[in-house]
């Protein structure tokens, strides 16, 4: 048994929450560019739903959010085939690859390949006018509600 000890681990940056828009401003089917402590991230409505991806392809490096917002399309025979998940995927400019935006994984390698994905969730601005601050306050009133990530 050895006497050497292992150095610890550095710590990771404490997670943070970041509002990054107006549930307003990004139109089902559309899509938002932020960057948030440096990073460049899409935030991306499908149907009312909010999903957070890192603006990188894992290929090639190419700006994800530059790409097209595509559905799913599907084939059982040669000739035939149909549109599903109609807006769920991203689609890279640089070579096509696809990613799922609700996940990040890929359709071209899904079980090696994902674009980092952030938890998106959409909150009341009500809700994020409380905490523990001291401060001169005045009356407010929120008019709407806000997209929050997580890094």
């Amino acid at each position: 048994m050895s006497d050497t000890v292992k150095p610890a681990a550095a710590p990771r940056p404490a997670r943070g929450r970041h509002v990054v828009a107006s549930v307003s401003e990004i139109a089902p089917g559309q899509s938002k560019l932020v960057t948030v402590k440096g990073r460049e991230i899409g935030v991306f409505n499908v149907n009312g739903e909010f999903f957070a991806l890192l603006n990188r392809c894992p290929h090639e490096g190419a700006s994800l959010c530059a790409g097209k917002i595509v559905s799913l399309v599907e084939s059982d025979e040669p000739g035939q085939y149909r549109m599903s998940r109609r807006g769920e995927l991203l689609r890279c400019p640089w070579h096509g690859w696809e990613f799922d935006i609700r996940t990040g994984q890929s359709w071209c390698d899904p079980k090696n390949t994902w674009v980092k994905q952030f938890a998106a969730a959409v909150e009341p601005g009500s809700a994020l006018a409380k905490g523990p601050y001291v401060a001169e306050t005045f009356p407010v009133s929120v008019e709407q509600d806000y997209v929050v990530i997580e890094l």
